[in-house]
């Protein structure tokens, strides 16, 4: 059996990163794991305080997704670090979470999207689950005890 995941009104929506569990990296106060995560598309420009700022994570994303804003040289290959750094401190911040995290067991999980089959698995399932496979390594370090800061 897996554990299925999108809108943060469904069971295990905690995971979205759409879901309010707001925390502080650096002295900055980040309302949703989007926010950081799109925001970081634009580290160290104005575009990544407009992120910042946005009023709901759905804005933040709109503007993280602008194909009109140039978005950071190396994004590819930090895409993946920046998500698990959202994921940490999304995490560390909200135990209630650490325990919906730790209670899936040995379960998949799977961001059920139909568009997005890099993050979530796409239509029919065959994306790469990127944001479950994080969540499932994340539940592994804190099984183990070890949970490592990114």
């Amino acid at each position: 059996m897996a554990i299925y995941f999108y809108r943060i009104t469904e069971p295990y929506g905690e995971f979205s990163n759409f879901a309010e569990y707001p925390f502080e990296i650096g002295g900055k106060y980040w309302a949703t794991s989007e926010h950081y995560f799109q925001a970081q598309k634009f580290a160290g420009t104005v575009y990544e305080e407009q992120v910042r700022l946005a009023l709901t994570a759905r804005y933040a994303a709109r503007i993280g997704r602008d194909p009109r804003l140039p978005l950071r040289a190396d994004w590819e290959d930090v895409k993946v670090s920046a998500m698990r750094v959202a994921l940490y401190h999304k995490f560390a911040n909200n135990p209630a979470l650490i325990r919906l995290l730790l209670s899936t067991r040995d379960e998949e999980i799977i961001e059920r999207t139909t568009d997005d089959y890099y993050w979530g698995c796409g239509s029919g399932g065959t994306g790469i689950n990127m944001l479950g496979k994080l969540l499932m390594e994340l539940r592994t370090e804190l099984r183990s005890g070890r949970v490592m800061r990114p």
